[in-house]
């Protein structure tokens, strides 16, 4: 199969997966791998702006790289910090560099820590309104080739759309608790996955791809999953060899 096969099959996959009740959580964690999948980037981290105008983390395709955006969200700094504040792109930040320590300081040497040496951002926006970011990280200094930027913008676009839906009710206008029940729910997922992974001694990495596995083919929501396991309601099986996991919870993350 060709790229451009491939581009166009993740597109109409992305667009058909936009019905009327969609998960927006797995929908952009999905979008995320996919950008892992067709750039030549390592890791991608998507953040959105709140009913508040305040950015928060809503998608990121490993543990790792959802620990450095929040990391860039707690000081307030880092290339997809200032995309969303500009609603420009931000491509072939290097990390290594003297600019970039400058610049973005404690997000820079946060980012080489965990072995990124390269960075992208890709605004999420509807003409001036800017919706949020899209963050591409590298481990090699690879510069975003202009057709790589390209793809990575229209899944950008995609997310866009998918985000605006979300906010957008019957009388077409927006509707801002929506997009705020997305974050509390992404709250209630995060909770659900530090239970299991301490309850199984799997990596919080793994316990979500548990998670995604046991609830799409049961058309279950991951948010109502996650309330499941909090609440001990939940009786289904995971398929988790238990004699097979780590003595002991995953303590790196």
């Amino acid at each position: 199969m060709t790229s451009q096969q491939r581009v166009l099959d993740i597109l109409v996959e992305a667009v058909d997966t936009l019905t009327d009740d969609f998960d927006l959580i797995e929908f952009l964690h999905r979008l995320s791998l996919r950008c892992v999948e067709l750039l030549d980037v390592d890791a991608v981290g998507m953040m959105i702006a709140d009913q508040h105008g305040e950015l928060q983390l809503i998608a990121a395709s490993d543990e790792n790289t959802r620990l450095l955006e929040l990391f860039a969200l707690q000081h307030a700094q880092g290339p997809c910090v200032r995309c969303c504040q500009t609603g420009q792109a931000q491509l072939n930040i290097d990390v290594t560099s003297a600019v970039a320590t400058v610049g973005f300081g404690p997000f820079a040497a946060r980012a080489r820590a965990i072995g990124f040496v390269i960075t992208h951002a890709l605004p999420m926006k509807l003409r001036h309104q800017v919706v949020g970011a899209v963050n591409l990280f590298g481990s090699r200094l690879h510069r975003l080739s202009e057709s790589d930027a390209q793809i990575g913008q229209a899944l950008a676009d995609v997310a866009t759309i998918a985000i605006l839906q979300q906010r957008t009710i019957e009388q077409g206008h927006i509707e801002k608790a929506q997009l705020q029940a997305a974050l509390s729910n992404r709250v209630t997922i995060e909770q659900a996955k530090g239970i299991l992974s301490e309850r199984h001694g799997l990596s919080l990495d793994d316990t979500f791809n548990t998670m995604r596995t046991y609830a799409r083919p049961r058309h279950l929501r991951l948010t109502e999953l996650a309330r499941q396991v909090i609440d001990n309601s939940f009786d289904g099986e995971f398929g988790i060899d238990d004699s097979t996991a780590p003595a002991g919870p995953d303590t790196t993350n």
